[in-house]
């Protein structure tokens, strides 16, 4: 299976059918088939949206969705929590609504991070049905208007202390497609590494909706763009400025903060700790080259990857593999190397990960952060996020 979703990955995202392998070439015409239908299914949903027939539903907070227009490796989630944790800084306690997607392992690591603090996270496929829970839970409270400017002026230090528990926002990971809920600021994430793939629609492309569903949004943001050349940039944005001239586009990147080990994860470990040491990256992640551009960067000696498919579940056959990988990069350096694993794998099954003993398995944690470029940075990220906030 492994095998089958690497291929149709290859297929979505080179353009070249002169290197495609027989299995390649044999999958076409079925994903074109299955892309066709899509396509016709999303154009008849899109319009029992349109006409009212299926009816969207509002929340009594202002809602912000954080989404994409292709498959996994866009920085949903990390932005969804950048987002939140921006928002606490104001004084307003958010809820995060995800849907928990296979084995809800980003929920996992949100509830992780946030925990003890002001941010909420609710996980359910049915968002409206999960934040009504919440908010009988906690209560909800509109700051939209001028009780809003009177927050903005809280000292910073003490923004993380939200002086009520009642919800102010609601903060949509992955809900560019989630039309049932209405939303009062749309974030669209773009893989600056894989922006657009061959541009067809799912399964034979890497795209949910057409390009032209950017129109639909206020931000735009494209990832990892510390990764991508400045020519590549500069065409992403001609695309989406073609598309809508207006829409503001900020720019991210992971930023690689400290590692933890696997069996004491209170515990930070200094980046440094793997300099000149034998490193395999192991991720079931959207972008495992981003991961492994960063762990390069740190500066181990030699660096190895294991790639898997998205959300993938280790196995033990998985585990096997990897010692005997291990084994082989132990018998050519003279020493045992480290596995690396990100956060996001770490909290999808941590106990698998313990059968690699007595390989010492680091989890490397990295922040989001904006990259100042043509007067859009952090500060005038911040200020949209106000304006929504003061309408």
């Amino acid at each position: 299976m492994e095998k089958l979703k690497q291929a149709v990955k290859e297929i979505a995202y080179y353009r070249h059918q002169a290197k495609f392998s027989k299995l390649h070439l044999s999958l076409i015409p079925f994903l074109s088939l299955a892309s066709s239908l899509y396509g016709a299914l999303l154009y008849i949903r899109q319009s029992l949206y349109r006409s009212g027939f299926f009816s969207k539903n509002r929340l009594p907070v202002p809602v912000i969705s954080v989404g994409n227009l292709t498959w996994g490796g866009n920085g949903k989630t990390p932005m969804a929590e950048f987002i939140a944790k921006r928002l606490a800084d104001y004084g307003i306690s958010p809820l995060i609504l995800t849907r928990g997607y296979a084995g809800g392992d980003e929920a996992k690591m949100l509830k992780r991070h946030l925990l003890g603090g002001p941010v909420k996270v609710g996980v359910g496929a049915n968002r409206v049905a999960t934040a009504n829970l919440f908010f009988e839970k906690y209560g909800y409270v509109d700051y939209r208007g001028s009780k809003f400017c009177e927050r903005t002026y809280l000292d910073p230090k003490m923004g993380s202390h939200v002086g009520s528990q009642k919800i102010g926002a609601a903060v949509l990971d992955d809900g560019m497609q989630h039309w049932s809920l209405c939303r009062d600021l749309e974030i669209v994430m773009i893989n600056g590494l894989m922006p657009w793939g061959n541009c067809k629609l799912l399964p034979l492309g890497p795209l949910r909706e057409p390009l032209i569903a950017i129109k639909r949004a206020n931000i735009a943001v494209v990832h990892h763009a510390d990764l991508v050349l400045e020519q590549k940039l500069k065409d992403i944005k001609l695309v989406v400025q073609e598309i809508k001239e207006s829409l503001p586009i900020f720019y991210t990147r992971m930023t690689p903060s400290y590692f933890f080990e696997l069996r004491n994860i209170s515990t930070k470990m200094h980046l440094g700790a793997v300099l000149d040491a034998v490193v395999l990256c192991v991720s079931a992640i959207g972008c495992p080259y981003a991961f492994v551009r960063a762990m390069e960067k740190i500066g181990p000696l030699f660096v190895d990857r294991f790639d898997f498919s998205d959300h993938y579940s280790f196995q033990l056959k998985d585990i096997h593999m990897m010692r005997g990988r291990l084994r082989q990069l132990e018998d050519k350096f003279g020493y045992k190397p480290i596995v690396i694993v990100t956060e996001k794998d770490y909290d999808r099954d941590p106990e698998i990960l313990k059968h690699l003993h007595p390989f010492k398995v680091l989890v490397l944690c990295s922040e989001m952060q904006i990259i100042p470029c043509n007067g859009c940075n952090e500060d005038s990220f911040k200020s949209l996020l106000k304006e929504l906030l003061e309408v």
